[in-house]
C-alpha cells in the first residue's frame, strides 16, 4: 500500500511546487495584476465612469452620482451587479450556441490586444517583435464578430448593424493601416517598445501630424463610436448588432467595447505621444496612463459634439478622402526619414 501511495504523494508534491512556482513567477503577476487583467479591469471600469461624467458635464446634465461618495465613482461596479443578476434572454429563433459565445469571444479578443502594448520598457505581456502587426491582426476579427452576432441573433435589425459593422470597419482598417506604416518607416521597426525608444527626441505626432489625425478618426470608426456609430444606430436598427443582448452577455459586449476604447488610445499613445516618455519624477506607466486617458478624452470629446454623418459620406471619407490622404502620409513619413533624420 506504501509503495502505492509514495509516486502518488511525490506527483501531488511536484504539482503544488510547480502551482506555487506559477503564481510566484514575474509572467503570472503581468498577466492577472499589472499591466494585466486586474489593471486593465480598473483603467476600463473608470473609463465608463469618466465618460459618463464628462459627457453629462457637456450636455448639462447630472450623470452618476450615487454610487460611491466620490461624484458615483464605483457606478460601473454597480452596473455589473445590476447585469448579474437580470436574466439573460435569448431569442428563441436564434442560433444559442454562437449567440452566447460571440459575447466571450469578444473580450478575449479584446484583451488580448493588450498583451503587446508596453506601459514601461518591462511592463509589458509580451514583447513581440512584429507587435503592431499583431494588433492590425487581431483587429481584423472584429468585425466578423460583429456580422456573427448580427446572424446569430437571427432578426433583421442586428443583421443590418452586423452589414453595416462589417463594411465600416473594412472601409477604414486600409487608412488606419496606412497610417501607422508612416511611424514604422520613421521607427524602423514593428515592435512597440522600439517605437517608443524611437520618439526620444521627437514624438511622431510633431513629424506626423497628418498620420496621426488619420489615425484618430480611422480608429474611431473601427470603434464605432458618434459620429460613425451607424452599426447600432438606435434611431434608425434599435441598437444595431446588440440589440437582441441582455443580462451578462450585454455586459461582455460593452466590456469588450470599452476595452476596445482603451486600447485604441493606448496605441495612440504609443504610436505618436512616445508611450511612456516623460520626466522621469514620476514612473514610467503614469506618463503612459495618463496621456492614454487624454486620447480617451479626445474621443470623448468627438463623441459629445458632433452629429452621426450619413452612410454616403462614410464610405466617401473612408475610401476616398482618408485613403488618399494615408498614401500622402506614407510620402511625407519617406521625406522626414531622408532629410529631417538625415537617413539616406
Amino acid at each position: 500500500m506504501n509503495a502505492v501511495n509514495i509516486p502518488q504523494i511525490v506527483n501531488l508534491q511536484q504539482l503544488i511546487m510547480f502551482i506555487f512556482g506559477v503564481l510566484k513567477s514575474e509572467l503570472f503577476f503581468k498577466i492577472i495584476i499589472f499591466p494585466g487583467i486586474f489593471t486593465i479591469l480598473i483603467t476600463v471600469s473608470e473609463l465608463i465612469w469618466l465618460e459618463r461624467k464628462y459627457l453629462a458635464k457637456m450636455q448639462l446634465r447630472v450623470g452618476p452620482q450615487y454610487a460611491g461618495r466620490i461624484a458615483g465613482i464605483l457606478q460601473p461596479v454597480a452596473d455589473f451587479i445590476k447585469l448579474l443578476f437580470k436574466e439573460t434572454i435569448i431569442p428563441e429563433k436564434a442560433d444559442k450556441i454562437f449567440f452566447q459565445i460571440v459575447p466571450i469571444i469578444l473580450v478575449t479578443v479584446a484583451a488580448t490586444t493588450l498583451t503587446v502594448i508596453p506601459l514601461s520598457e518591462t511592463d509589458v505581456i509580451s514583447n513581440l517583435g512584429v507587435g503592431l502587426l499583431f494588433t492590425f491582426a487581431i483587429l481584423a476579427m472584429f468585425p466578423i464578430l460583429a456580422l456573427l452576432a448580427g446572424w446569430a441573433s437571427n432578426s433583421k435589425y442586428p443583421f443590418i448593424g452586423g452589414i453595416r459593422a462589417l463594411f465600416q470597419q473594412i472601409s477604414y482598417e486600409v487608412p488606419l493601416w496606412f497610417s501607422a506604416l508612416g511611424v514604422v518607416i520613421l521607427a524602423g521597426s514593428l515592435n512597440f517598445v522600439d517605437i517608443v525608444r524611437a520618439q526620444e527626441t521627437f514624438w511622431f505626432i510633431l513629424l506626423l501630424p497628418l498620420g496621426a489625425l488619420i489615425f484618430l478618426v480611422a480608429m474611431t470608426a473601427e470603434l464605432e463610436r458618434i459620429p460613425f456609430d451607424l452599426p447600432e444606430a438606435e434611431t434608425e436598427i434599435v441598437s444595431g448588432w446588440i440589440a437582441e443582448y441582455s443580462g451578462m452577455n450585454y455586459a461582455l459586449i460593452m466590456l469588450s467595447l470599452y476595452i476596445k476604447l482603451y486600447f485604441a488610445s493606448a496605441m495612440f499613445t504609443a504610436l505618436f505621444l512616445g508611450g511612456w516618455l516623460g520626466p522621469s519624477i514620476l514612473p514610467p506607466a503614469f506618463w503612459f496612463l495618463t496621456k492614454t486617458f487624454i486620447v480617451a478624452l479626445v474621443l470623448m470629446t468627438i463623441r459629445g459634439v458632433l452629429p452621426r454623418v450619413r452612410l454616403a459620406d462614410l464610405i466617401k471619407i473612408g475610401w476616398e478622402r482618408l485613403l488618399i490622404l494615408s498614401l500622402v502620409n506614407i510620402i511625407l513619413a519617406i521625406v522626414v526619414k531622408l532629410v529631417l533624420l538625415g537617413v539616406y
